[in-house]
């Protein structure tokens, strides 16, 4: 029997981790599926890789690959060691009958026995389902308080030997406090699986624009406009919050442009804390201007010694 190189047919060292080994499995069973792969050879190929990583995932398994491997190369006709002849593998893991795989594996691990009706009815090429990533918008509101949604999302799955895009509703339960960009993780509702586990879905989390707030981490900014006036002597004006609405004290000098902060007013951040609410000061002067506070502004502007131009300092 012809003697099978399993690293090269994953495409891997020897020196290869079990993780590497996994991960260039995983990308040959997407690539090479039967369910994907329409070639005529490809039926064959995914065998060999299945075969290959039965072996390969399995630290005994491997070592007693590799135990003979240096002494062959792939293609050169092989026979099993003396001694080998009663060896036999338990294949009660799901992977199915050893006589499913070539004559090398079974010269090297006999035919092995099944356990369980399960077992023998599970296919030998069991592939997870890939995981999925789609996009979620969310209200500030939304995500300040959680929320549960009802999401449509379009996925293509098998219909006859084609992949068809169909569209399926998800229950999604948001917690308080997503922030922007989070993936919010939905375990076994990413791609079907082919005789094996369903992939995740992960939403990534997109505030829509809010007509108050702008967003900045687990802190909000709020635009309050005051007049030149207010500005001067100072003032109490209503700010709008995640809560409800509060008084701010704005003091006397306060400049265009000046944060005032308000501790705890901000989105939910982590362990029941939250964010801060920064009020941006943006004084407004007014466009029209009556006869009498023409006349206040004329005379203010005679006794004043405020020169906005002198260095940033007070005459």
């Amino acid at each position: 029997m012809e003697y099978k190189d399993y690293y090269k047919a994953l495409g891997v060292e020897k020196t290869a981790s079990q993780k590497e080994i996994q991960a260039a499995y995983r990308k040959l069973a997407r690539k090479l599926h039967p369910d994907v792969n329409k070639k005529p050879d490809a039926e064959d190929s995914f065998k060999a890789i299945n075969e290959a990583y039965e072996v390969l995932k399995d630290p005994e398994k491997r070592k007693r690959y590799d135990s003979v491997g240096p002494n062959w190369r792939d293609g050169e006709n092989y026979s099993s060691p003396d001694g080998w002849e009663n060896v036999h593998f338990d294949f009660g893991n799901g992977s199915g009958d050893a006589g499913q795989f070539s004559d090398f594996f079974e010269g090297l691990f006999g035919r092995g026995r099944a356990r369980g009706r399960a077992s023998e009815e599970r296919p030998s090429w069991a592939m997870r389902g890939a995981d999925q990533e789609a996009d979620i918008e969310l209200t500030l509101e939304e995500a300040y308080h959680g929320i549960k949604k009802t999401i449509g999302l379009q996925q293509l799955e098998m219909d006859g030997f084609s992949y068809v895009p169909k569209t399926r509703e998800i229950n999604v339960n948001i917690p308080s406090g997503v922030s922007e960009g989070k993936r919010i993780r939905l375990s076994g509702q990413g791609g079907a699986g082919s005789g094996g586990q369903n992939g995740d879905l992960y939403l990534r989390v997109h505030f829509l624009p809010h007509k108050i707030f702008a967003v900045n981490g687990n802190d909000l900014e709020e635009e309050i406009t005051v007049s030149p006036w207010e500005a001067a002597l100072g003032a109490k004006v209503e700010l709008a919050t995640m809560t409800g609405t509060v008084n701010l004290t704005v003091p006397p000098g306060v400049q265009s442009g000046q944060k005032m902060r308000l501790r705890g007013k901000g989105m939910p951040a982590s362990k029941g804390s939250f964010g801060d609410l920064y009020a941006v000061i943006k004084i407004v002067v007014p466009k029209k201007l009556d006869e009498r506070e023409r006349e206040l502004f004329e005379e203010l502007s005679r006794v004043s010694t405020f020169n906005p131009r002198s260095t940033g300092k007070e005459a």
